[in-house]
């Protein structure tokens, strides 16, 4: 095998596609900063049990291990930032107000999410802190949309589910909660086979709950559907009725509500969400509430976010145009080197020929020259 073969689903980002990688990352993190949210950089390794905290089974498995040479601990590299960023909320900043943060950097996957993804998804993501009322749901919700606008990407599904649903069938039956994990991996495949084989010794009612849930999927009418359908539980009646506020609050055209879609239920407390976008099939943007994670560090705090991978945003916005730029020729007059420096400062983009050779870049149109007439250096339209 040649030495310089990458890994499998692992890639160089060449010039076009980091160019436009990087302007949706500072589009996006400016955005987030009119939000009033504040950027942090957390460390691309850490001792595993803190960077594992209320994660989950799933998570552990996709986590780069490895032993730390000067403690002897095991650390792993981070595969996702979600969990760091509350340690900091949690740990360092230790603010009782509500706090904002945002993140922006790689994390690193030992098998790929879907058939063609990256083990190295750019990940970019906001949390807030300190509110448990549904105005920080609905907020970050609207950052998602907000975000997606920004790469070019107007046509959004929003899905809603709560995580309670499942808990308060679960702790309604002492049989059902031994199968929590089995049962989270049918609703989430809607096998509705499954759920009816392995249901059968739970009670009637939860039995009956289970088996509806897959199919209590569709617009806002959904919510009305569960009324009727689920038992008449406290934390049922109370999650129905937050999604049902939610969907209001963020006014977004196309909600719908998915009560069996519980990915990051082992971690989630509440209000769960996905935006679906044409052209892949699985979800762009994932997050919602996780109240309990910061608990492992000390301190729990009402906590909602949301991440998204940029590599797969990147891949679905509209391309970009090559950025226009001047084409200047390579000599040592000063008056040269002033005019170049001087349309720098005016924000041109000017590439100077190197003698012998001619340029070749994906990201320019080199659509102007500058030239030597009359004793002065100025520039002339290309072609």
């Amino acid at each position: 095998m040649p030495s310089w073969l990458l890994p499998e689903h692992i890639a160089d980002v060449l010039p076009s596609e980091a160019r436009k990688l990087e302007e949706l990352r500072r589009s996006l993190l400016d955005n987030f900063r009119l939000y009033g949210y504040e950027l942090v950089m957390p460390p691309l390794l850490e001792y595993l049990e803190s960077l594992l905290t209320g994660t989950g089974q799933a998570m552990n498995l996709r986590t780069f291990k490895l032993v730390d040479q000067l403690s002897g601990r095991t650390m792993g590299l981070r595969a996702d930032m979600t969990t760091q960023v509350a340690r900091i909320d949690a740990h360092l900043l230790n603010r009782v107000s509500v706090t904002r943060l945002c993140y922006a950097g790689s994390v690193l996957h030992t098998r790929p999410s879907g058939l063609h993804a990256t083990r190295e998804p750019l990940q970019i993501g906001a949390e807030i802190y300190g509110h448990a009322g549904l105005e920080a749901d609905a907020e970050i919700q609207k950052l998602v949309l907000t975000s997606l606008k920004l790469a070019g990407i107007t046509q959004v599904r929003l899905d809603l589910c709560h995580a309670n649903v499942l808990r308060a069938l679960l702790r309604n039956d002492e049989r059902a909660t031994q199968y929590e994990a089995e049962l989270f991996a049918l609703l989430e495949a809607k096998d509705i086979p499954g759920l009816m084989s392995i249901s059968t010794e739970f009670s009637a009612v939860t039995r009956n709950a289970l088996l509806a849930l897959p199919a209590l999927y569709g617009d806002i009418s959904v919510i009305e559907r569960a009324r009727a359908v689920l038992p008449n539980l406290p934390n049922i009646l109370q999650a129905l009725d937050e999604l049902d506020a939610l969907a209001t609050l963020v006014g977004a055209a196309n909600i719908t509500i998915d009560l069996a879609d519980l990915r990051g239920y082992h971690y989630h407390s509440g209000v769960m969400f996905a935006a679906y976008v044409p052209g892949l099939p699985n979800a762009v943007a994932r997050g919602g509430r996780y109240d309990h994670v910061g608990e492992a560090f000390g301190r729990a705090r009402p906590a909602t976010g949301f991440s998204m991978d940029l590599r797969e945003l990147a891949r679905l916005s509209p391309m970009a145009k090559r950025k226009q730029a001047i084409l200047a020729p390579w000599s040592g007059d000063c008056l040269l080197q002033e005019k170049i420096t001087e349309l720098r400062k005016a924000g041109e983009i000017v590439i100077q020929s190197l003698p012998g050779h001619e340029n070749d870049q994906d990201e320019f149109d080199c659509d102007q020259v500058v030239v030597f007439e009359n004793g002065n250096w100025i520039l002339k339209k290309l072609g």
